[in-house]
C-alpha cells in the first residue's frame, strides 16, 4: 500500500476558491462600489496649455437638474436622474441604470479663473472648461549659453 502525505493547506486553497466563487455570484448584480463599479457620473479630465477640461457623461439627465460649483479649488457636479414613471416597476426585467441624486467632486491640480468657467451640455455630455490663471500656465525658460 502506498502512503500519501496529507497537506492541510491544500484543502484551505480549495475552500478559498469556493468562497470567492460564492461571493462573486452573490455580488454580481449588486449596484454598489463593492462590485468595482465606477462612480457616477463617469468623467474625463484633461489639460491643455491654457485650460483644464472636464467631460462628464450624464445621459438622460435634464441639464436643469445639474449644479456645477467651484469652491476652494474643488469642482463639484451635483444633480439628479429621475426615474421614468411611465412604466410600472413591476414590469421591468432588468434595471441597470442608476437613478436618484448624484455628486462627484474633483480636486483641481492647478489654479483656475473662476469667473471665466464655461459649462456646456450636448448629447448627454457635460463639458466644463476651466481657464488656468496666468501664474498656473507653464512658462518656457530660456537658457543663456556662457561664452567660452
Amino acid at each position: 500500500m502506498k502512503l500519501i502525505r496529507w497537506n492541510p493547506l491544500r484543502n484551505f486553497s480549495v475552500l478559498q476558491k469556493q468562497m470567492n466563487h460564492l461571493f462573486e455570484d452573490v455580488l454580481e448584480d449588486w449596484p454598489s462600489d463593492l462590485t468595482g463599479t465606477t462612480a457616477y457620473p463617469v468623467a474625463d479630465i484633461y489639460e491643455t496649455d491654457d485650460e483644464l477640461i472636464v467631460k462628464a457623461e450624464l445621459p438622460g439627465v435634464d441639464p436643469k437638474m445639474v449644479d456645477v460649483r467651484l469652491e476652494n479649488n474643488v469642482l463639484s457636479i451635483r444633480g439628479e436622474r429621475r426615474f421614468e414613471r411611465n412604466v410600472d416597476k413591476e414590469n421591468y426585467h432588468r434595471m441597470e441604470r442608476l437613478y436618484g441624486s448624484f455628486c462627484r467632486s474633483f480636486s483641481l491640480p492647478t489654479s483656475v479663473e473662476a469667473d471665466k468657467i464655461r459649462a456646456d451640455f450636448k448629447d448627454g455630455v457635460l463639458t466644463i472648461t476651466l481657464p488656468k490663471t496666468e501664474s498656473a500656465k507653464a512658462k518656457k525658460i530660456e537658457i543663456a549659453a556662457a561664452a567660452a
